[in-house]
């Protein structure tokens, strides 16, 4: 895993100074526990938990809308330059200084790659203070990036399910409560 350097960023960055929980979840995900995600992040936009991600796979993406929706910090980090025109459903979170994009590539990126991707998903995992997977298919990246944070002693959890039995074998703990965030004085 490397270190985050971001190229740009927009919004207000001390996002960053916050506890963040950063989420993953492989592209496909078993319905069963796509729900369940929907239910913790509502669960975080309740306890005000501030959340870092790219926000890509399905899951992600309703995990993003969730919390979009509320008053709760949020940094989202692309894999490609910063846009050039902020899409509509960024704008209020931006101008409610509840919203950091973040983007460790020069504008001139353009397009995501899998090689991107990678990068950006390092840079969340090295920014989060605490990771959850809700899940990670056997052999793919995000179980690589899961494990590989893990085992540097980073917090790292999962959820209770068989489909995520290849991380808890690995030892990573099952997130029974969210993990308590200070609120800032």
């Amino acid at each position: 895993m490397t270190i985050c350097l971001t190229h740009s960023s927009l919004g207000n960055r001390t996002i960053l100074e916050r506890p963040l929980t950063a989420i993953f979840c492989s592209a496909r995900c078993p319905g069963r526990l796509a729900s369940r995600a929907y239910d913790l992040a509502q669960r975080f936009r309740a306890e005000g938990h501030a959340l870092i991600g790219g926000f890509q796979t399905p899951v992600e993406q309703e995990v993003l809308k969730v919390m979009l929706n509320s008053t709760t910090p949020l940094c989202l980090v692309v894999a490609r330059g910063l846009p050039q025109r902020i899409p509509a459903v960024l704008r209020r979170p931006l101008d409610e200084g509840r919203l950091l994009l973040l983007s460790p590539f020069a504008p001139a990126t353009r397009r995501a790659s899998r090689e991107t991707a990678r990068r950006r998903n390092d840079c969340v995992a090295g920014l989060a203070t605490r990771l959850v997977v809700v899940y990670a298919a056997p052999g793919s990246r995000t179980e690589a990036l899961c494990l590989a944070t893990f085992r540097t002693g980073r917090p790292c959890f999962t959820l209770e399910d068989p489909g995520t039995a290849n991380l808890r074998d690995a030892g990573v703990p099952v997130l029974l409560a969210a993990p308590a965030s200070p609120r800032p004085a």
